[in-house]
């Protein structure tokens, strides 16, 4: 009697619908030696104050105290990979408490949707669902037209993060050649090491897949990288101030341009925001032919509008910001908040830090 340890932390698990109980028993287990409260939050309804007050670590998607509620807090952690969507907290620009985040979980479902999407559209797809449904044994000449693989197609890759990174790594197992672009120089192959989350035997831990690094944030060294003949470009970028509207008519018509494929004209996959693109200047580069095609998770607006002229663009494959959904996202998001924790007590650098002032 009284020798039991108390608990270290209290977390308060912030969650935007109510929590499958699975889920509750996942975090529990990887949080046994925390006391743990899980709130459902609710739309213009604020989370007590007393339950932040009482906190020392914080996870959330979108819910974060007032200041004078988040004195005891020793961490933040995100279930989103990105926290663009926080930046205008005081939180966020008042504080020094750590934030981190689930940057790292989302490459392996992401990439699947990535390519999914590329073979939905190169393999004609569409054409045999069709028949299907009308329960057709279609006759082979439909297929014929452009159907083709992805053996040698070069891929770009703006923003060679944990998803770019398994993007390249599925890119370059179904024979195609990768080429890397990051804000920063990489000149070493310490440089280009791998040093946030990485959900174990996925991605490009040491950077050795790309055959090309690229870097920059000027336009000059955009264009240089578009300019590379590339078959497809995935955009794998956070969004920021220098990558809002990063995209369009002319960097479109520079990929296009630069394409010399026999069959296909460049493909364009966006996973990163809506807003890193022209979405006007995509539509039209879709309908003109200057693009093959295009693959979008996201959108600006979202929801997209129904009478959005993109909807009907040409060759464009739209989901509504799923591709990195998957019964393993939180149980992973849970394994970085879990290493973190042992980091805070041990005093140690923590995984997927959010930087004030970067952005990301």
């Amino acid at each position: 009697m009284g020798d039991a340890p108390l608990p270290s932390e209290h977390v308060l698990v912030v969650f935007y619908r109510t929590m499958p109980p699975e889920l509750k028993e996942v975090i529990r287990n990887k949080l046994s030696n925390a006391e743990v409260t899980i709130y459902q939050s609710q739309e213009g309804v604020p989370v007590p104050s007393e339950l932040y007050q009482s906190a020392t670590v914080l996870v959330t998607f979108t819910d974060l105290p007032d200041l004078k509620d988040s004195k005891n807090l020793k961490l933040i952690h995100t279930f989103s990979a990105g926290v663009d969507h926080l930046l205008q907290h005081p939180i966020l620009w008042e504080s020094n408490i750590p934030i981190t985040t689930s940057s790292g979980i989302h490459g392996p479902p992401i990439s699947e949707w990535t390519v999914m999407n590329w073979l939905v559209s190169s393999r004609k797809y569409s054409v045999s669902y069709e028949a299907q449904k009308s329960h057709v044994w279609a006759d082979k000449t439909p297929y014929m037209k452009d159907i083709h693989d992805q053996v040698g197609k070069k891929v770009g890759i703006l923003g060679y993060g944990s998803i770019g990174r398994q993007i390249a790594r599925v890119s370059n197992a179904l024979g195609m050649t990768v080429h890397a672009y990051t804000a920063n120089p990489r000149p070493t192959p310490q440089s280009r090491h791998d040093t946030g989350y990485i959900v174990p035997g996925t991605g490009d831990p040491d950077g050795s897949i790309p055959v090309s690094w690229h870097h920059g944030t000027d336009r000059e060294s955009i264009h240089s990288f578009l300019a590379l003949g590339l078959d497809h470009l995935v955009i794998s970028l956070p969004l920021t101030p220098q990558t809002t509207r990063l995209l369009g008519a002319e960097e479109f018509a520079i990929l296009s341009r630069n394409c010399h494929h026999r069959v296909s004209k460049p493909y364009v996959t966006n996973i990163s925001r809506g807003r890193v693109i022209d979405q006007k200047a995509l539509a039209d580069a879709l309908n003109s032919g200057l693009l093959g095609g295009a693959a979008l998770d996201v959108t600006d607006p979202e929801p997209l509008p129904k009478d959005d002229p993109l909807w009907d663009a040409s060759n464009v494959q739209i989901s509504p910001h799923v591709s990195g959904i998957g019964m393993e996202y939180f149980p992973r998001s849970l394994d970085i908040l879990e290493a973190n924790l042992g980091r805070v007590d041990r005093g140690e650098p923590l995984v997927n830090s959010y930087v004030r002032g970067k952005g990301y």
